[in-house]
Parts: C-alpha cells; sequence; structure tokens
C-alpha cells in the first residue's frame, strides 16, 4: 500500500490495515510541508516529527512512538483483524506556520521484509542465491497466513448469513402467526357484532 495525504498542522490522520495474526507490518513515511512563498511542497521538512501509534482490533496500543520528518515504523501483529495505523505531527508555531499544509507520504508492506540490495550485492553468488531464496520462503509462509486468514473471515461471514437467515425466517413466522391471530379476532369480533344486533 503506498499512498500520499494531506493533513493539517498537529492534525491526526489515520488508515485501517487488515493483518493476519503473526504478520510483521514496516511502513516508510515522508513528510513535506507547504511553502507559502514558493507555492509548492518544499521536499523536505526539517524539524518536524511524527508520532506513530498503532492499536489492536481490541483497542489495545501494540506503537506508540515519536519519529523524525521522514522514517520507518514496525510492529508485528499479535491477531487477526484491522489494525488503525495513526499519524500526527508534533509541528509548532516556531517550526511552521500555524494552519499550513503538509503533504505524508506512506508506504505500507504487509508480511514482508525489505531486500537490502546493498548486501546483497556484497554477498557471493551462492549466498545471493541463499538470501533470496529464504525471502521467497518467507513470502510463501506469509500468502499462507493470508489464505488461512481469509478462510477464518469467510468462515465467520458464512455462519453470521446463517443466523440472520434464521432469525429472518422465525420473524416471518411470527409475524405470519400474528396476523392469523388478528384475522380470527376480528372475524370472532365481527360474528359476536352481527349476533348482538340479531343481524345473523
Amino acid at each position: 500500500l503506498a499512498l500520499y495525504f494531506h493533513s493539517g498542522e498537529r492534525e491526526e490522520k489515520c488508515i485501517i490495515e487488515d493483518v493476519p495474526m503473526d504478520t510483521l507490518v514496516i511502513g516508510n513515511y515522508k513528510v513535506q510541508r507547504w511553502d507559502i512563498h514558493k507555492q509548492e511542497f518544499l521536499e523536505s521538512a526539517p524539524g518536524l516529527g511524527m508520532f506513530v501509534t498503532v492499536t489492536t482490533p481490541s483497542a489495545e496500543v501494540l506503537l506508540s512512538k515519536l519519529y523524525g520528518p521522514q522514517g520507518t515504523f514496525s510492529f508485528t501483529s499479535h491477531q487477526s483483524g484491522e489494525h488503525i495505523i495513526c499519524l500526527q505531527s508534533n509541528s509548532t508555531r516556531f517550526v511552521t506556520f500555524a494552519g499550513s499544509k503538509l503533504r505524508i507520504h506512506l508506504d505500507i508492506r504487509v508480511g514482508e521484509h525489505f531486500l537490502d540490495e546493498s548486501v546483497v550485492r556484497a554477498k557471493d553468488k551462492v549466498n545471493e542465491v541463499n538470501f533470496r531464496l529464504e525471502h521467497l520462503i518467507e513470502q510463501v509462509h506469509h500468502i499462507s497466513k493470508e489464505q488461512n486468514y481469509e478462510r477464518e473471515r469467510e468462515e465467520r461471514f458464512r455462519k453470521t448469513s446463517e443466523e440472520t437467515n434464521s432469525n429472518i425466517l422465525w420473524w416471518a413466522i411470527v409475524q405470519t402467526l400474528i396476523l392469523i391471530s388478528i384475522g380470527i379476532w376480528q372475524i370472532k369480533s365481527l360474528r359476536d357484532f352481527f349476533i348482538s344486533k340479531k343481524l345473523v
């Protein structure tokens, strides 16, 4: 997932990432500051920092740390589900003008270790093959975890659908019984009324 978004000074922006259990998540970000005079975003925003918070599906704070104007954060999920990743600048009026815009570039990788190409080039061919093979094996494990997680979600969705269908069926039966009871009561009331008026 690679994206960028605009944020105000000290404004918190959050994204939701659906992550399987025991999965490494790595995030890279870079902050750019809007320059009023040049009317463009500057390539860097020195002095700014980003406060990164990660919350689990059970509302447990997994990561809460202050980073620089660009950096990398990572965490490992302890449970499956939607993790909330929030970023907030720690800018002050000494660093940027109040209400100024920030552009945040964010790249999130789920279940993946980044290959350090400089390390790979430094190794001989055999070690390079081993290194890439380990990376591929890790990717296979991640795909397997993703598939298991999708199966779990599909099973939960199926159970919810079955429960909903069952509830709808019972509600329809109850409505039918109520309508029949009201109909019988109305017929009896009309019959009693006609008898009392000696119309029958």
